[in-house]
């Protein structure tokens, strides 16, 4: 399957996981030609330098975007555009945003006769027990995973509707994504960066009591990959995204400090908060046989490749406030 000559439209292009697709595809495909969609709420210009096709500032809720997507045709559809903060409580906005705006992507893509992948997440999990499972303990705690959980919804509704889509319909809940190009992300960054951040800044980490909460934290590159395969397997259905491992924030600031050369103890302080989740785990078997999906990243490779990038592209950059 070569990308090479096909339409692309990749919303969200701007943002962490967005602009590193966009970069894959350029580098494997050069001739692929690429739209991207961007609200610039988490995107940022600075992801995109290089990037040599066309950039549209706008969303999927203005009638402007819409109607210049409506014009264009399309071989492929990335959906990677939504708001991901999720201390925004503003529960219309995140509705309209995250799930209204879906619909007319699923119109989109059938119109087309194109793919269409977009990004779930695994806050649809909320706080159910690990291993996280598709179709099990779907109880999510804040809007923003109710948004998905929607989107998600919807998805299984177009199933009924057509048990035999004609071409790839794939929701990809992603688990706690880390790497190169999140810096943008400001405040909703992850954990390894913003620890990254301040340890190379001789700040000393602080974690909630006692820094044994598991997290499934998923390399950036994984998750690219996740998505080409989706598009190019014969498959259809909603699939996690993770490394199928968790691990603890301890172990984060133990492989930092072995790959930054320090040697910093952690400050433990209170959990201010009453709802935390304490394990994440995806369960990955159907990802791997059904979209062939294998993560090829350990936690301790894409954190050494996250160092790697911030000596590089970020050497004076500020921690995060």
């Amino acid at each position: 399957m070569t990308f090479n000559g096909k339409k692309i439209l990749i919303t969200g292009g701007a943002g962490f996981i967005g602009s590193n697709l966009v970069k894959t595809i350029l580098q494997e495909w050069p001739d692929a030609e690429i739209l991207i969609l961007d609200a610039f709420v988490n995107g940022h210009f600075k992801n995109l330098i290089g990037f040599k096709g066309e950039l549209f500032a706008g969303d999927l809720t203005d009638d402007k975007s819409l109607n210049l997507l409506k014009a264009r045709p399309f071989d492929f559809i990335f959906h990677q555009g939504a708001i991901t903060d999720t201390t925004i409580h503003n529960q219309k906005k995140m509705i309209e945003a995250n799930t209204n705006s879906f619909s007319f992507l699923l119109d989109l893509a059938e119109k087309n006769h194109a793919p269409l992948i977009y990004a779930s997440s695994a806050a649809v999990y909320g706080n159910s027990p690990a291993p996280n499972r598709v179709g099990v303990g779907e109880i999510p705690e804040n809007i923003y995973g109710y948004s998905k959980y929607l989107m998600d919804e919807m998805t299984r509704a177009y199933f009924k509707r057509n048990p035999k889509p004609e071409h790839p319909l794939v929701g990809l809940r992603y688990f706690n994504v880390y790497g190169p190009g999140e810096y943008y992300k400001g405040k909703m960054a992850s954990m390894i960066l913003q620890l990254a951040l301040k340890m190379r800044r001789d700040i000393t980490p602080r974690l909630f009591k006692f820094g044994d909460q598991r997290r499934d934290f998923v390399f950036v590159d994984d998750v690219v990959q996740a998505n080409l395969k989706a598009a190019t397997a014969n498959a259809s259905g909603i699939f996690n995204v993770g490394s199928g491992v968790s691990r603890t924030f301890n172990e984060i600031v133990a492989i930092l400090n072995d790959t930054l050369g320090t040697t910093h103890f952690i400050e433990y302080f209170d959990n201010p908060y009453t709802f935390y989740q304490n394990n994440t785990c995806a369960d990955i078997r159907e990802t791997k046989e059904k979209l062939g999906y294998f993560p090829q990243y350990s936690l301790e490779k894409g954190i050494q490749k996250t160092v790697e990038w911030l000596e590089t592209s970020l050497k004076d950059a500020d921690p995060i406030p």
